[in-house]
Protein backbone atom coordinates (compact mmCIF):
# COMPACT_ATOMS: atom_id res chain seq x y z
CA UNK A 1 0.00 0.00 0.00
CA UNK A 2 1.26 3.66 -0.51
CA UNK A 3 2.01 5.40 2.10
CA UNK A 4 0.19 8.48 3.35
CA UNK A 5 2.92 10.81 4.55
CA UNK A 6 3.70 14.15 4.46
CA UNK A 7 6.94 13.89 1.99
CA UNK A 8 6.13 10.63 0.75
CA UNK A 9 9.10 10.94 -1.80
CA UNK A 10 11.79 12.41 0.12
CA UNK A 11 14.10 9.48 2.58
CA UNK A 12 14.23 11.13 5.77
CA UNK A 13 17.36 9.74 7.90
CA UNK A 14 16.29 8.42 11.36
CA UNK A 15 17.35 10.10 14.66
CA UNK A 16 17.27 14.29 14.16
CA UNK A 17 15.87 14.62 11.09
CA UNK A 18 12.89 12.19 11.67
CA UNK A 19 12.31 14.05 15.03
CA UNK A 20 12.37 17.53 13.63
CA UNK A 21 10.03 16.64 10.79
CA UNK A 22 7.45 14.99 12.80
CA UNK A 23 7.23 17.55 15.37
CA UNK A 24 6.92 20.09 12.65
CA UNK A 25 3.92 17.87 11.31
CA UNK A 26 2.64 18.08 14.39
CA UNK A 27 2.90 21.55 15.05
CA UNK A 28 1.34 22.35 11.71
CA UNK A 29 -1.73 19.90 12.64
CA UNK A 30 -1.87 21.78 16.06
CA UNK A 31 -2.01 25.12 14.53
CA UNK A 32 -4.46 24.38 11.78
CA UNK A 33 -6.93 22.41 14.44
CA UNK A 34 -6.88 25.76 17.12
CA UNK A 35 -7.30 28.37 14.02
CA UNK A 36 -10.20 26.02 13.16
CA UNK A 37 -11.46 25.90 16.55
CA UNK A 38 -11.45 29.73 16.90
CA UNK A 39 -13.67 29.97 14.09
CA UNK A 40 -16.27 27.10 14.25
CA UNK A 41 -16.77 28.18 17.60
CA UNK A 42 -17.95 31.52 16.06
CA UNK A 43 -19.18 30.34 13.10
CA UNK A 44 -21.35 28.03 15.37
CA UNK A 45 -22.79 30.47 17.95
CA UNK A 46 -23.43 33.20 14.24
CA UNK A 47 -25.89 30.23 12.75
CA UNK A 48 -27.60 30.08 16.26
CA UNK A 49 -27.82 33.55 16.36
CA UNK A 50 -29.16 34.01 12.97
CA UNK A 51 -32.14 31.04 13.49
CA UNK A 52 -33.36 33.10 16.32
CA UNK A 53 -33.07 36.46 14.03
CA UNK A 54 -29.74 37.81 16.08
CA UNK A 55 -26.66 38.69 15.44
CA UNK A 56 -24.62 37.04 17.51
CA UNK A 57 -20.90 37.78 18.11
CA UNK A 58 -20.15 41.30 16.44
CA UNK A 59 -17.95 43.85 18.45
CA UNK A 60 -14.72 42.13 18.55
CA UNK A 61 -12.88 42.44 15.55
CA UNK A 62 -14.67 43.05 12.06
CA UNK A 63 -18.20 41.15 12.58
CA UNK A 64 -17.37 39.77 15.50
CA UNK A 65 -14.20 37.65 13.96
CA UNK A 66 -12.10 38.15 16.68
CA UNK A 67 -14.35 36.94 19.41
CA UNK A 68 -12.88 34.14 20.11
CA UNK A 69 -9.12 35.30 20.50
CA UNK A 70 -10.72 37.40 22.88
CA UNK A 71 -12.79 34.62 24.88
CA UNK A 72 -9.37 32.83 24.80
CA UNK A 73 -7.61 35.32 26.88
CA UNK A 74 -10.30 36.15 29.07
CA UNK A 75 -10.09 32.22 29.75
CA UNK A 76 -6.50 31.98 29.62
CA UNK A 77 -6.03 35.42 32.33
CA UNK A 78 -8.43 34.59 34.68
CA UNK A 79 -7.88 33.26 37.99
CA UNK A 80 -7.99 29.22 38.57
CA UNK A 81 -10.70 28.32 41.60
CA UNK A 82 -10.56 24.94 42.74
CA UNK A 83 -13.33 23.47 45.44
CA UNK A 84 -12.09 23.36 48.70
CA UNK A 85 -13.08 19.54 48.76
CA UNK A 86 -12.52 18.56 45.34
CA UNK A 87 -9.53 16.26 44.81
CA UNK A 88 -7.34 18.85 43.43
CA UNK A 89 -4.88 16.71 41.84
CA UNK A 90 -7.80 14.44 39.92
CA UNK A 91 -9.97 17.99 39.55
CA UNK A 92 -6.73 19.03 37.16
CA UNK A 93 -5.60 16.10 35.39
CA UNK A 94 -9.29 15.72 33.97
CA UNK A 95 -9.70 18.33 31.51
CA UNK A 96 -5.54 17.98 30.64
CA UNK A 97 -6.02 14.34 30.10
CA UNK A 98 -9.96 15.55 28.01
CA UNK A 99 -7.33 17.80 25.78
CA UNK A 100 -4.34 15.91 25.54
CA UNK A 101 -6.60 12.81 24.05
CA UNK A 102 -9.14 14.90 21.38
CA UNK A 103 -5.34 16.33 20.00
CA UNK A 104 -3.79 12.74 20.22
CA UNK A 105 -7.19 11.10 17.51
CA UNK A 106 -5.88 13.82 15.07
CA UNK A 107 -2.43 11.21 14.50
CA UNK A 108 -3.95 9.20 11.78
CA UNK A 109 -6.57 11.59 10.40
CA UNK A 110 -5.42 11.88 6.70
CA UNK A 111 -6.71 15.83 6.01
CA UNK A 112 -5.16 15.39 2.11
CA UNK A 113 -3.36 13.28 -0.09
CA UNK A 114 -0.46 12.39 1.27
CA UNK A 115 -0.93 14.99 4.29
CA UNK A 116 -0.88 12.25 7.49
CA UNK A 117 1.21 12.57 10.75
CA UNK A 118 0.99 8.78 11.14
CA UNK A 119 -0.25 6.80 8.30
CA UNK A 120 -1.64 3.81 10.12
CA UNK A 121 -3.16 0.54 8.23
CA UNK A 122 -4.88 -0.23 11.79
CA UNK A 123 -6.04 3.71 12.10
CA UNK A 124 -9.42 2.90 12.70
CA UNK A 125 -8.68 0.77 15.64
CA UNK A 126 -6.74 3.46 16.86
CA UNK A 127 -9.23 5.82 16.70
CA UNK A 128 -11.37 3.69 18.51
CA UNK A 129 -9.16 3.51 21.41
CA UNK A 130 -8.87 7.01 21.57
CA UNK A 131 -11.93 8.15 21.40
CA UNK A 132 -12.70 5.05 24.19
CA UNK A 133 -10.61 6.60 26.37
CA UNK A 134 -11.75 9.69 25.97
CA UNK A 135 -14.63 9.41 28.76
CA UNK A 136 -12.34 9.22 31.71
CA UNK A 137 -11.75 12.74 31.59
CA UNK A 138 -15.15 13.64 31.86
CA UNK A 139 -15.69 10.97 34.70
CA UNK A 140 -13.06 12.26 36.54
CA UNK A 141 -13.96 15.91 36.44
CA UNK A 142 -17.31 15.02 37.57
CA UNK A 143 -16.44 13.01 40.27
CA UNK A 144 -13.35 15.27 41.84
CA UNK A 145 -15.83 17.92 42.03
CA UNK A 146 -17.29 17.00 44.95
CA UNK A 147 -20.32 17.91 43.93
CA UNK A 148 -23.56 16.13 42.88
CA UNK A 149 -24.31 18.00 40.02
CA UNK A 150 -20.81 17.29 38.44
CA UNK A 151 -21.18 13.77 39.41
CA UNK A 152 -24.50 13.32 37.70
CA UNK A 153 -23.09 14.79 34.37
CA UNK A 154 -20.29 12.43 34.29
CA UNK A 155 -22.47 9.33 35.26
CA UNK A 156 -24.85 10.50 32.03
CA UNK A 157 -21.80 11.22 29.65
CA UNK A 158 -20.29 7.64 30.49
CA UNK A 159 -24.19 5.91 29.92
CA UNK A 160 -24.39 7.97 26.83
CA UNK A 161 -21.37 8.05 25.15
CA UNK A 162 -20.35 4.01 25.68
CA UNK A 163 -24.12 3.74 24.20
CA UNK A 164 -22.83 5.17 21.45
CA UNK A 165 -19.85 4.12 20.43
CA UNK A 166 -20.90 0.72 19.78
CA UNK A 167 -23.38 2.04 16.88
CA UNK A 168 -20.46 3.83 15.60
CA UNK A 169 -17.96 1.27 15.71
CA UNK A 170 -20.78 -1.18 13.81
CA UNK A 171 -21.16 1.58 11.40
CA UNK A 172 -17.72 1.92 11.01
CA UNK A 173 -17.40 -2.17 10.24
CA UNK A 174 -19.87 -1.83 7.21
CA UNK A 175 -17.46 0.48 5.79
CA UNK A 176 -14.80 -1.51 6.15
CA UNK A 177 -16.73 -4.78 4.81
CA UNK A 178 -16.87 -2.59 1.58
CA UNK A 179 -13.19 -1.17 1.75
CA UNK A 180 -11.14 -4.13 2.61
CA UNK A 181 -9.12 -1.77 5.22
CA UNK A 182 -8.67 -0.13 7.71
CA UNK A 183 -6.75 2.86 6.90
CA UNK A 184 -8.04 5.91 6.23
CA UNK A 185 -6.19 7.37 3.17
CA UNK A 186 -6.69 3.64 1.39
CA UNK A 187 -11.02 4.22 2.36
CA UNK A 188 -11.08 7.63 1.17
CA UNK A 189 -9.33 6.48 -2.51
CA UNK A 190 -12.07 3.65 -2.25
CA UNK A 191 -14.21 6.73 -3.17
CA UNK A 192 -12.10 8.73 -6.01
CA UNK A 193 -14.37 7.84 -8.81
CA UNK A 194 -16.89 10.20 -8.23
CA UNK A 195 -19.91 11.00 -6.77
CA UNK A 196 -21.64 7.27 -6.79
CA UNK A 197 -18.41 6.13 -5.75
CA UNK A 198 -18.41 7.75 -2.51
CA UNK A 199 -20.39 5.24 0.34
CA UNK A 200 -23.20 8.08 1.21
CA UNK A 201 -24.30 7.98 -2.40
CA UNK A 202 -23.37 4.40 -3.68
CA UNK A 203 -26.89 3.93 -4.56
CA UNK A 204 -26.33 6.05 -7.54
CA UNK A 205 -24.74 3.62 -9.27
CA UNK A 206 -27.65 2.06 -10.90
CA UNK A 207 -25.75 -0.26 -13.49
CA UNK A 208 -25.66 -2.35 -10.73
CA UNK A 209 -28.40 -3.92 -8.94
CA UNK A 210 -26.04 -5.34 -5.71
CA UNK A 211 -24.08 -2.20 -5.43
CA UNK A 212 -27.76 0.11 -4.85
CA UNK A 213 -29.03 -2.42 -2.68
CA UNK A 214 -25.75 -1.99 -0.32
CA UNK A 215 -25.58 1.44 -1.31
CA UNK A 216 -29.24 1.95 0.23
CA UNK A 217 -27.68 0.21 3.35
CA UNK A 218 -24.79 2.83 3.80
CA UNK A 219 -26.74 5.70 3.07
CA UNK A 220 -28.82 4.38 6.61
CA UNK A 221 -25.54 3.79 8.11
CA UNK A 222 -24.56 7.63 7.09
CA UNK A 223 -27.41 8.94 8.86
CA UNK A 224 -26.83 6.61 12.05
CA UNK A 225 -23.19 7.97 12.07
CA UNK A 226 -24.51 11.38 11.75
CA UNK A 227 -26.76 11.02 14.61
CA UNK A 228 -24.77 9.20 16.56
CA UNK A 229 -21.61 11.38 16.17
CA UNK A 230 -24.26 14.21 18.21
CA UNK A 231 -24.71 11.71 20.90
CA UNK A 232 -21.01 11.02 21.07
CA UNK A 233 -19.87 14.74 21.61
CA UNK A 234 -22.80 15.77 23.64
CA UNK A 235 -24.06 18.07 20.88
CA UNK A 236 -27.78 19.35 21.40
CA UNK A 237 -30.21 17.45 20.78
CA UNK A 238 -28.27 15.10 23.10
CA UNK A 239 -26.72 17.63 25.22
CA UNK A 240 -27.83 15.79 28.30
CA UNK A 241 -24.15 15.59 30.88
CA UNK A 242 -23.83 18.85 30.74
CA UNK A 243 -27.82 20.04 30.86
CA UNK A 244 -28.10 23.48 31.71
CA UNK A 245 -31.54 23.65 32.84
CA UNK A 246 -31.40 20.66 35.67
CA UNK A 247 -27.62 20.15 36.03
CA UNK A 248 -26.20 23.49 36.07
CA UNK A 249 -23.37 22.49 33.28
CA UNK A 250 -23.30 19.34 34.31
CA UNK A 251 -19.81 17.78 34.67
CA UNK A 252 -17.65 21.04 34.25
CA UNK A 253 -20.01 23.33 36.40
CA UNK A 254 -17.07 23.88 38.86
CA UNK A 255 -14.41 24.31 36.54
CA UNK A 256 -13.72 28.25 35.18
CA UNK A 257 -10.83 29.61 33.39
CA UNK A 258 -8.05 27.29 32.07
CA UNK A 259 -9.19 24.24 32.47
CA UNK A 260 -12.61 24.95 31.90
CA UNK A 261 -11.18 26.15 28.46
CA UNK A 262 -9.41 22.81 28.49
CA UNK A 263 -12.65 20.91 28.76
CA UNK A 264 -14.08 23.45 26.18
CA UNK A 265 -11.28 22.84 23.33
CA UNK A 266 -11.45 18.75 23.79
CA UNK A 267 -15.26 18.82 23.41
CA UNK A 268 -15.12 20.95 20.12
CA UNK A 269 -11.77 19.07 18.89
CA UNK A 270 -14.06 15.56 19.14
CA UNK A 271 -16.59 17.42 17.21
CA UNK A 272 -14.31 18.52 14.22
CA UNK A 273 -12.90 14.66 14.36
CA UNK A 274 -16.55 13.46 13.97
CA UNK A 275 -17.32 15.94 11.08
CA UNK A 276 -13.64 14.73 9.27
CA UNK A 277 -14.38 10.87 9.90
CA UNK A 278 -18.43 11.90 7.95
CA UNK A 279 -16.11 13.43 5.01
CA UNK A 280 -13.72 10.52 5.09
CA UNK A 281 -15.94 7.72 6.01
CA UNK A 282 -18.65 8.32 3.59
CA UNK A 283 -18.02 11.68 1.74
CA UNK A 284 -15.20 11.06 -0.01
CA UNK A 285 -12.63 12.76 1.71
CA UNK A 286 -10.70 15.03 -0.59
CA UNK A 287 -11.97 13.94 -3.62
CA UNK A 288 -14.32 15.99 -5.98
CA UNK A 289 -18.12 14.65 -6.75
CA UNK A 290 -16.72 14.57 -10.99
CA UNK A 291 -13.58 12.79 -9.71
CA UNK A 292 -10.51 11.79 -7.89
CA UNK A 293 -7.93 14.91 -6.58
CA UNK A 294 -4.23 13.71 -6.63
CA UNK A 295 -3.09 17.55 -5.59
CA UNK A 296 -2.37 18.21 -1.58
CA UNK A 297 -3.40 21.71 -1.64
CA UNK A 298 -6.60 21.28 -3.45
CA UNK A 299 -7.34 17.97 -1.77
CA UNK A 300 -6.56 19.62 1.64
CA UNK A 301 -9.37 22.56 0.46
CA UNK A 302 -11.75 20.36 -0.95
CA UNK A 303 -11.23 18.23 2.55
CA UNK A 304 -11.82 21.26 4.61
CA UNK A 305 -14.78 22.93 2.74
CA UNK A 306 -16.88 19.30 3.17
CA UNK A 307 -15.73 19.49 6.41
CA UNK A 308 -17.70 22.60 7.46
CA UNK A 309 -20.43 21.87 5.60
CA UNK A 310 -20.90 18.84 7.50
CA UNK A 311 -20.41 21.04 10.62
CA UNK A 312 -23.05 23.76 9.42
CA UNK A 313 -25.61 21.05 9.39
CA UNK A 314 -24.02 19.83 13.40
CA UNK A 315 -24.84 23.37 14.49
CA UNK A 316 -27.89 24.18 12.45
CA UNK A 317 -29.89 20.63 14.54
CA UNK A 318 -28.43 22.81 17.64
CA UNK A 319 -30.43 25.35 16.35
CA UNK A 320 -33.80 24.19 15.50
CA UNK A 321 -33.93 20.61 17.24
CA UNK A 322 -35.36 20.57 21.00
CA UNK A 323 -33.57 18.70 23.38
CA UNK A 324 -34.65 14.71 24.04
CA UNK A 325 -35.19 13.46 27.22
CA UNK A 326 -32.95 11.37 28.83
CA UNK A 327 -34.97 7.57 28.17
CA UNK A 328 -35.26 8.94 24.60
CA UNK A 329 -31.66 9.25 24.59
CA UNK A 330 -31.21 5.85 25.47
CA UNK A 331 -34.11 4.48 23.74
CA UNK A 332 -32.57 5.56 20.58
CA UNK A 333 -29.50 4.07 21.04
CA UNK A 334 -30.23 0.79 22.31
CA UNK A 335 -33.62 -0.15 20.60
CA UNK A 336 -33.00 1.36 16.96
CA UNK A 337 -29.23 2.36 16.17
CA UNK A 338 -27.60 -1.06 17.56
CA UNK A 339 -30.51 -3.65 15.77
CA UNK A 340 -30.04 -1.42 12.83
CA UNK A 341 -26.34 -1.22 12.34
CA UNK A 342 -25.95 -5.05 13.32
CA UNK A 343 -28.58 -5.97 10.61
CA UNK A 344 -26.75 -3.92 8.03
CA UNK A 345 -23.36 -5.56 9.23
CA UNK A 346 -24.55 -8.91 7.76
CA UNK A 347 -25.95 -7.22 4.82
CA UNK A 348 -22.74 -5.75 3.69
CA UNK A 349 -21.02 -9.10 4.92
CA UNK A 350 -23.28 -10.80 2.79
CA UNK A 351 -22.38 -8.66 -0.16
CA UNK A 352 -18.87 -9.03 0.31
CA UNK A 353 -19.07 -12.93 0.13
CA UNK A 354 -21.63 -13.25 -2.53
CA UNK A 355 -21.78 -9.85 -4.55
CA UNK A 356 -19.10 -7.75 -5.90
CA UNK A 357 -17.62 -6.18 -2.64
CA UNK A 358 -13.75 -5.46 -2.02
CA UNK A 359 -12.85 -7.91 0.12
Amino acid sequence: MVGYDFVPFVEWGTGVEWTLMKVGQILAIVVMLLLTLAYILLFDRKVWAAVQMRKGPNVVGPFGTLQSFADFFKFVLKEIVIPAGANKTVFLLAPLLTFTLAFAAWAVVPIAPGWVISDLNVGILYLFAISSLGVYGIIMGGWASNSKYPFLGSLRSAAQMVSYEVSIGLVIITVLLVVGSMNLGAIVDAQSGGLHTWHAFKFLNVTEPATVAVGVVLFVMFVVFFVSALAETNRPPFDLPEAESELVAGYQVEYSSTPYLLFMIGEYLNIVLMCALITLLFLGGWHLPWGAVNDPWLGFLVFYVKLWLVFFVFAMVKAIVPRFRYDQLMRIGWKIFLPTSLVAVVLVAAYVVFGRGAA
